[in-house]
C-alpha cells in the first residue's frame, strides 16, 4: 500500500513537472490570446519559433495589434525582420499610424527605414506634424564690412521615399547656415538686411537646400538678426599695423646696413692709417740705408729735417689760429 502511495506522488510529480516544461516551452497562453484576438496562429508556428530562438511574444504581440488595426501583416515577414535585427513592434506601430494618417508606407519600406539605423515610427510622426529646427547664430559678413548674425528657423517634414540613404539634420542645418552667409555677403549694406530679414529666408529657400537628404523643407523663418563687430574696420586697422611693422622693419635694417657701411668705413679708415704708419716707421732705416750707400746725403738730410720742421710749425699755428676763431 505504501509503495503505491509513493508511486502515485512520484507519478502526480513527474505530471507537473512535464506540463511545466510543456507550458514553458510552449506558449499556450500566447496561442489562446492571439485565437481570441482572431489571429491565426498554430502551435507548431510558435513551437517553430522557439526553435528558431525567436521570442514568440515579440512577434505574436505586434501581429495582434496589425490585425486589430486592419494593417496587413504577415507573421513570416515579422519574423524575419526580427531575424534580421530589427524592431518589430516600431515597425507594426509606424504601419499603424501611417494608416491613421492615410500616408503610403509598406511593410518593406518600414522594414529597410528601420533596419538602416533610423526611427521608421518618428519619420511617420514628423510626416504628420513637422519638425522645427532651430540654428545657432550665423555670422556673414555684409559688402561694407559689417558682420550680420543671422539665427533662423527651419521648419522640415520627413520624406519617407528618401528616408533610407538620405542625409540628416546635420546637413540642412550646415546648408542653410551656408546659404545665410552667402546672402548676407552679397548685400551691399548691412542696413537692408535689418530692414528686410525675409530677404534672407527667401533667397534659402529657393536654392532647394533639402535635394538629397531624408527631409523636405516647409519653410525658412529667420527668427533674430543681429549686427556683429565691424569687420571691414578691424581689417584695415590690422592691416595699417601690419604695414607699419613692415616699415619698422625696412627701415631698421637700411639703419643697420648704414651702421655696417660705417664700420666697415670706419675699418678702412684704420687699415689705412696703420699702412700709413708702418710706411713712416720705414723712412728712418730708408733714409739710414741711404746715407750709407751714399744715395742721400747730409746736406740733404738736413734739408729734409728743415722741411719737417717748417711743416711742423706751420701746423702749429694754423691750430693756434683754429682755437682763436672758435673763442
Amino acid at each position: 500500500m505504501e509503495i503505491a502511495s509513493v508511486g502515485l506522488i512520484f507519478a502526480i510529480v513527474l505530471v507537473f513537472i512535464v506540463l511545466a516544461i510543456f507550458f514553458t516551452f510552449v506558449p499556450v497562453a500566447l496561442w489562446i490570446s492571439a485565437i481570441a484576438a482572431g489571429v491565426k496562429v498554430s502551435i507548431m508556428t510558435l513551437i517553430g519559433m522557439r526553435l528558431r530562438r525567436v521570442i514568440p511574444n515579440r512577434i505574436v504581440n505586434p501581429l495582434i495589434k496589425a490585425h486589430k488595426a486592419g494593417v496587413d501583416a504577415r507573421i513570416n515577414h515579422l519574423e524575419s525582420h526580427y531575424l534580421a535585427g530589427g524592431n518589430v513592434d516600431r515597425v507594426v506601430n509606424a504601419l499603424i499610424a501611417a494608416q491613421r494618417a492615410n500616408i503610403e508606407l509598406t511593410f518593406e519600406r518600414a522594414a529597410a527605414i528601420d533596419l538602416a539605423g533610423r526611427d521608421v515610427l518618428e519619420a511617420v510622426q514628423m510626416s504628420v506634424n513637422p519638425k522645427v529646427i532651430e540654428t545657432p547664430f550665423i555670422a556673414g559678413v555684409a559688402m561694407n564690412g559689417i558682420e550680420v548674425k543671422a539665427k533662423a528657423r527651419i521648419t522640415v517634414r520627413a520624406n519617407l521615399d528618401r528616408l533610407v540613404g538620405g542625409a540628416g539634420e546635420e546637413t540642412i542645418v550646415a546648408r542653410v547656415g551656408e546659404g545665410i552667409v552667402s546672402t548676407i555677403g552679397s548685400v551691399d549694406s548691412h542696413a537692408k538686411v535689418l530692414e528686410n530679414p525675409d530677404m534672407i529666408s527667401q533667397t534659402v529657400l529657393a536654392k532647394g537646400l533639402d535635394s538629397g537628404t531624408a527631409f523636405e523643407i516647409l519653410s525658412i523663418d529667420i527668427a533674430d538678426v543681429d549686427v556683429g563687430k565691424n569687420i571691414g574696420a578691424e581689417l584695415q586697422i590690422e592691416q595699417a599695423e601690419a604695414d607699419k611693422n613692415i616699415a619698422q622693419a625696412k627701415a631698421e635694417e637700411r639703419r643697420a646696413m648704414a651702421v655696417a657701411s660705417e664700420q666697415e668705413m670706419i675699418a678702412k679708415v684704420q687699415e689705412m692709417k696703420a699702412k700709413v704708419v708702418e710706411a713712416e716707421a720705414e723712412v728712418p732705416m730708408a733714409m739710414a740705408e741711404a746715407l750709407r750707400s751714399g744715395n742721400l746725403g747730409i746736406m740733404d738730410y738736413m734739408n729734409y729735417r728743415n722741411l719737417e720742421a717748417d711743416t711742423s710749425m706751420r701746423d702749429s699755428i694754423a691750430n693756434v689760429s683754429i682755437e682763436k676763431d672758435k673763442k
